[in-house]
């Protein structure tokens, strides 16, 4: 990677993490203590569905290891067979609660966005409108304000959550087997977190392209 290269990455992972932190201020919005609420509560029901899917296997393991069992009882391994269910069931209604909680914080973050967006646009002069693709711009206005919810929901959802099952899954395997089998996992999701960065990293360009060719077709049209 040359200087110029590396100049460019280092500026666009900066402007990237700019970008990130106006974010998360959608996700707590002061004025809005009803949409703060929620985020609470999606952030509980969460937690409540990542602590059940942990125990899933558990269930699992039991309701095994006691039809392995050379007693004729049958209500030991029905009763963890049920909680098993139970227990995916569970997870599953916490995921579709944390869903409903959050999708009207997320609605009024596109809503914001594309108001503010909307304003600044007709706050700009003549010249702008003038000298300017319209066709191209209203494309990638209409991209940027559909991604704002998936951004959102990937920041609260997915890296903090699975950071934290992660860290719970591991000592677990440290606490029931040993420090090898906890360092085998750690380290084989830190090859995978490697890989995926690097692939995702390697995939943007063609994405970047695509887009720039959606716009060009949208202008033309």
């Amino acid at each position: 990677m040359t200087q110029f290269d590396a100049t460019a990455y280092t500026g666009a992972r900066q402007n990237h993490l700019h970008t990130l932190g106006r974010m998360t201020r959608y996700l707590w919005p002061t004025d809005r203590t009803d949409l703060r609420v929620r985020v609470v509560a999606a952030m509980l029901a969460l937690t409540v569905a990542r602590l059940i899917n942990v125990s899933v296997p558990y269930f699992y393991k039991r309701a095994v290891d006691a039809l392995d069992t050379d007693a004729n009882v049958i209500v030991i391994p029905l009763a963890m067979i049920f909680a098993y269910g139970g227990a995916r069931l569970t997870q599953q209604l916490f995921g579709e609660l944390r869903d409903f909680l959050f999708v009207r914080v997320a609605q009024h973050a596109q809503r914001t966005v594309a108001l503010r967006t909307f304003r600044h646009l007709h706050a700009l002069s003549l010249n702008f409108h003038l000298s300017r693709q319209t066709g191209a711009l209203s494309r990638v206005i209409e991209r940027g304000v559909r991604g704002i919810q998936f951004v959102l929901s990937f920041m609260l959802f997915n890296i903090l959550p699975t950071l934290l099952e992660i860290g719970l899954v591991t000592g677990i395997l440290f606490y029931m087997f040993n420090v090898y089998y906890a360092a085998i996992a750690g380290g084989t999701i830190l090859l995978y977190v490697g890989f995926t960065l690097s692939v995702t990293e390697w995939r943007i360009k063609f994405r970047k392209q695509m887009n720039q060719t959606d716009s060009d077709a949208n202008n033309k049209a």
